[in-house]
C-alpha cells in the first residue's frame, strides 16, 4: 500500500526466523526484535522533545502565512515570496506528520503517539485554512500574467506545474470562505478512516481457531493473511469462515464507518460542484473518468480469462469443488516457497539488477540503513507500506515479514516505491517532488514483475517453475482482477450513496457478494463464494481511500508492458523509466507514463497483461501434461 502525500511508503540469523515461522502466533514484542530490522527514526527528529519543537515551530510559523492575502498578484516577487514561504511550512509539517505516524504505527496501543497524529491533523487543518484565500486569488490572475511573472522570476518555475493546475480546477474551486471552510472540514473528514483504524488495529476482538494439529491460533489480520494459505484444506475453511463471520458479526459497525466515508465523498463532491464523488476523485489528478470506467468494463469483458486460471487451480488442486477459501493455498504443495530475510535480500538484489547499480546502491542502503520495519509485533499497524513523504530523509518502510515468497514479493514491492520517493525527491524541487498516486504504484509493480522473472530464470524443477507461475498469476488476480473488483464495488457504493439510497452493514454485504460472485463464477460452478465472503469488504481498509484501489489495477498493466520492454534488454526503455521515477509530479499522470512509454488512455496495456496471463496459462499447462506422461 503508497501512502499521502507520497504514501499514497544487519541480517537476523535462520534460526530465530524458523522459529518465528514455526509459531507464528507467537508474537514478539517490539523489544525483543533486533535494531537492525526496526526503522530508525532518529533521522526525522533525534527526540520526541525535537519533535515537539518541529510542532511548534509550523504551529507558530501557519499564522503568518495570511500576511499574504490579498497580495499575490501584486507582483512576481511577491509571489514567489508567498509560495517559497508555504512550501517551507508545509515540508516542516509533512516531516511532522510522517514521525507522528511511524511512531504511532509501531504500537497502535499507545494512546501518546495517537494523540501527536491528532494534533498533526489539527495542524494539517489549520495550515489549509490559513492559505484557502491562495487559490482564489490566483485564480483572479489569468494565465498570461502568470507566464509573465514567471518570465520575469525564473526561480517561479518550480511552481509553474502547481500553478497551472489550480487553473486547470477553476470551476470547482470556490470562493475564499468556502475554500476555508472546506480546509476546516478536514478535521472531521479523517473520522471514518480513524475509527476504522482504531477498532481494526486496536479493539477488534479477533477471533481464535484450533487447527488440525491443535495449535490454537488468533487471527489478527497478518495472521489471517498467513493462516488462510495452509496446506489443510479444513484448516483453511475454518481460518477464513470463522474470521469473516466475525467481521459479519459487527457489519453493522462497519457499515456505519463506511456509510460516513461515503457521505465526507459526497461533501466534497457538492462543496466543489462535481457531477458524481468518481469525477471529483479522479479531477485531482487530471485523471479521465473513462480511465476507470474502462477499467472495469475491460476485465468484465475478461472474466473468461480469469476463470480459466480459476479452472486451472481447481485442477492443480485435485479438487472436486472450488471455493473462495482455496484461492490462497499453494498450488503446488509439494513446494515450499519460504525467503527468510537473509535469503530474499541478495534474491531481490539480483532481480533488480536490470535498472543498474544505481538503483540497486539503493535498495543497498534500505536495507543496512534501517529504513524498515520488518516483522510484526502486537499491536503494530497490519500490511505493508512506503512512507517517503518527510522530503529531506529517506523513505520509511513497514512490514509484517513472515518469511515466504509472497512477504519477499511485497518486500520488493514497498522497495519500489522507496526508490520513487528517494529518486523523486532527490531530483525534484519539493513543489514537485510528490507523485500523483496514479503512478505511485507502477514503481511497486514493476519491481514484482522483475523478481518472478529473475526466479524463473533459475535452475528449477518443474515443480517449483509451476509454482512460482502460479505465483505470477496469482499477483494478476490479486492486483488486477481483485483491485478491480474492488473499484466496481467502491463505484457501485458509490452511486448507492448519491442517490440517496442507505449504505449499511447488509446493504454493502450484498453488493459485495453479488460481486464477487460475478467475477468468481460462482453461478457457473467455477468457484463457490460461501456466504460469509459478503462480509470481506469491511476489512479492506483501501475503501477509506476514496476510488484509490483502480490504481493498483492499471499500474499494474502499465508497469508489466513497461518490464517487458525493460527484461528484453531495451537500454533506452531502461533509462525512460529511470528518468520516469526520478520526475516526481512534475507533470499530470497520463503524461507522466506517456513520457515512460505507455498510454492508458487505451486498452492496450490491459490486453497485453491478459495476453501475457494467457501465455503462462499455456505455459503451466505443458508442464502439467509433461508431468502427467513422464
Amino acid at each position: 500500500m503508497h501512502r499521502p502525500t507520497q504514501r499514497t511508503i544487519a541480517i537476523l540469523g535462520c534460526l530465530v526466523v524458523a522459529l518465528a515461522l514455526a509459531s507464528f502466533a507467537q508474537e514478539r514484542e517490539r523489544s525483543q526484535v533486533p535494531d537492525q530490522h526496526k526503522w530508525d527514526l532518529a533521522a526525522l527528529y533525534p527526540t520526541e522533545a525535537a519533535w515537539r519543537q518541529a510542532r511548534d515551530r509550523v504551529a507558530a510559523q501557519t499564522p503568518l502565512l495570511r500576511q499574504y492575502q490579498g497580495k499575490l498578484g501584486q507582483s512576481a516577487p511577491q509571489l514567489l515570496e508567498a509560495l517559497d514561504v508555504m512550501s517551507s511550512v508545509a515540508k516542516e509539517l509533512g516531516r511532522v506528520s510522517v514521525y507522528a505516524s511511524l511512531l504511532g504505527d509501531q504500537d497502535t496501543r499507545e494512546s501518546a503517539p495517537q494523540a501527536m497524529r491528532q494534533e498533526v491533523a489539527r495542524l494539517a487543518s489549520t495550515f489549509g485554512a490559513d492559505i484557502a484565500f491562495v487559490e482564489p486569488e490566483i485564480l483572479k490572475m489569468n494565465r498570461d500574467t502568470i507566464s509573465r511573472f514567471i518570465a520575469e522570476r525564473p526561480a517561479l518555475k518550480v511552481y509553474e506545474h502547481y500553478l497551472d493546475d489550480i487553473l486547470r480546477r477553476q470551476p470547482h474551486t470556490g470562493t475564499e470562505s468556502e475554500q476555508k471552510l472546506i480546509a476546516e472540514a478536514g478535521l472531521m473528514a479523517g473520522a471514518p478512516s480513524d475509527i476504522f483504524g482504531m477498532f481494526w488495529d486496536a479493539d477488534f476482538p479477533y477471533p481464535s481457531v484450533t487447527l488440525s494439529d491443535r495449535r490454537t491460533v488468533k487471527l489478527n489480520a497478518s495472521a489471517f493473511n498467513y493462516y488462510r494459505a495452509l496446506p489443510n484444506r479444513a484448516d483453511r475453511q475454518k481460518v477464513m469462515s470463522t474470521f469473516l463471520n466475525a467481521l459479519g458479526a459487527y457489519r453493522r459497525t462497519f457499515g456505519a464507518t463506511m456509510n460516513a466515508n461515503a457521505q465526507k465523498d459526497l461533501f466534497y463532491m457538492k462543496a466543489r460542484r462535481y457531477g458524481s464523488t468518481l469525477e471529483a476523485a479522479l479531477n485531482e489528478n487530471n485523471i479521465p473518468v473513462s480511465v476507470y470506467t474502462s477499467l472495469i468494463e475491460g476485465v468484465n469483458a475478461n472474466l473468461a480469462t480469469f476463470q480459466r486460471y480459476l479452472k486451472l487451480r481447481k485442477r492443480m488442486m485435485g479438487v472436486d469443488e472450488l471455493h473462495y477459501y482455496d484461492l490462497y493455498a499453494p498450488l503446488v504443495g509439494s513446494v515450499d516457497l519460504q525467503y527468510p530475510i537473509e535469503k530474499a535480500q541478495p534474491e531481490i538484489l539480483a532481480a533488480l539488477a536490470p535498472l543498474g547499480p544505481d538503483y540497486t546502491a539503493v535498495i543497498r542502503r534500505a536495507f543496512t540503513g534501517r529504513w524498515i520495519d520488518l516483522y510484526p509485533n502486537p499491536g503494530k499497524r497490519a500490511g505493508a507500506y512506503s512512507d517517503g513523504s518527510a522530503y529531506d530523509v529517506h523513505p520509511y518502510m513497514l512490514l509484517n515479514y513472515n518469511g515466504t515468497y509472497a512477504d519477499m514479493s511485497t518486500l520488493a514491492h514497498e522497495l519500489g516505491h522507496t526508490v520513487h520517493s528517494y529518486l523523486s525527491n532527490k531530483n525534484q524541487p519539493f513543489p514537485t517532488a510528490d507523485y500523483p498516486i496514479f503512478v505511485a504504484e507502477v514503481a511497486s509493480t514493476f519491481n514484482e514483475a522483475l523478481l518472478i522473472d529473475h526466479m524463473l530464470k533459475g535452475n528449477l524443477d518443474d515443480a517449483t517453475k509451476l509454482a512460482l507461475l502460479g505465483n505470477y498469476l496469482e499477483n494478476i488476480k490479486g492486483t488486477v482482477f481483485r483491485q478491480t473488483q474492488f473499484a466496481e464495488f467502491e463505484l457501485r457504493m458509490h452511486e448507492m450513496a448519491e442517490k440517496g439510497e442507505p449504505l449499511t452493514g447488509d446493504s454493502l454485504s450484498a453488493l459485495y457478494a453479488s460481486i464477487t460472485r460475478k467475477y468468481y463464477g460462482h453461478d457457473a460452478g467455477v468457484c463457490v463464494v460461501d456466504d460469509y465472503v459478503a462480509h470481506e469488504w469491511a476489512f479492506i481498509p483501501h475503501f477509506y481511500r476514496t476510488y484509490y484501489v483502480y490504481q493498483y489495477a492499471t499500474s499494474f498493466t502499465a508497469s508489466a508492458a513497461l518490464a517487458e520492454r525493460v527484461l528484453a534488454g531495451d537500454t533506452a526503455a531502461r533509462d525512460r523509466y529511470l528518468k520516469f521515477l526520478s520526475s516526481g509530479g512534475s507533470d499530470y499522470p497520463v503524461a507522466l507514463l506517456k513520457t515512460a512509454g505507455v498510454d492508458m488512455t487505451t486498452r492496450e496495456p490491459l490486453d497485453l497483461t491478459m495476453r501475457a496471463m494467457n501465455r503462462v496459462m499455456d505455459e503451466m499447462e505443458q508442464l502439467l501434461a509433461k508431468r502427467k506422461t513422464g
